[in-house]
C-alpha cells in the first residue's frame, strides 16, 4: 500500500490497496529451499500465458534480474516479481506449495478464477 504504478510501471495511475499475490508459509519455504541451490537468481518471477484447456495457465521462472517493468513484493524472505501483463490476474491471489504422496506443485488460489480446467493446470478469468 502507498506505492502508485501502472502495469506498465510508471509512477502514475493505479493505486494497489493490497499486495498482488500474498505466499503462504509452505510456498516461501519452498521457493527459498529451491533458491538456496541456485546463488544467481533474485527470487521468482510470476507471469500468466494463453493456454490449457480453460485458456489460460500461469507461469514460473527463476528471475535472474529485475525487470524495470516488474512489480515486486518481498514477502517472508522471498522475492516476487510479477510481470505487468499478470497484475490484472493475479490480484488477490496466494501462492501455496501443496505436497502430496506422488507429486508436489505451487498452487494458485485466486478469487477472481470463474472456471478450472478438470487437470487443475488453466483457468479462466471473465
Amino acid at each position: 500500500m502507498g506505492q502508485i504504478n501502472d502495469v506498465r510501471g510508471s509512477k502514475i495511475g493505479v493505486k494497489f490497496m493490497s499486495q498482488i499475490i500474498k505466499l503462504s508459509d509452505k510456498a516461501a519455504d519452498r521457493i527459498k529451499s529451491i533458491l538456496s541451490n541456485d546463488k544467481t537468481s533474485l527470487g521468482v518471477r510470476i507471469g500468466v500465458k494463453s493456454g490449457g484447456c480453460a485458456g489460460m495457465s500461469y507461469v514460473m521462472e527463476y528471475a535472474k534480474s529485475e525487470n524495470p517493468n516488474d512489480e515486486m513484493i518481498e514477502e517472508k524472505g522471498v522475492k516476487v516479481f510479477i510481470d505487468p501483463g499478470a497484475v490484472m490476474y493475479l490480484l488477490g491471489t496466494t501462492m501455496d506449495f501443496k505436497e502430496e504422496e506422488f507429486s508436489s506443485s505451487f498452487v494458485f488460489n485466486n478469487p477472481n478464477e470463474t472456471e478450472r480446467c478438470g487437470c487443475g493446470e488453466s483457468f479462466k478469468i471473465e
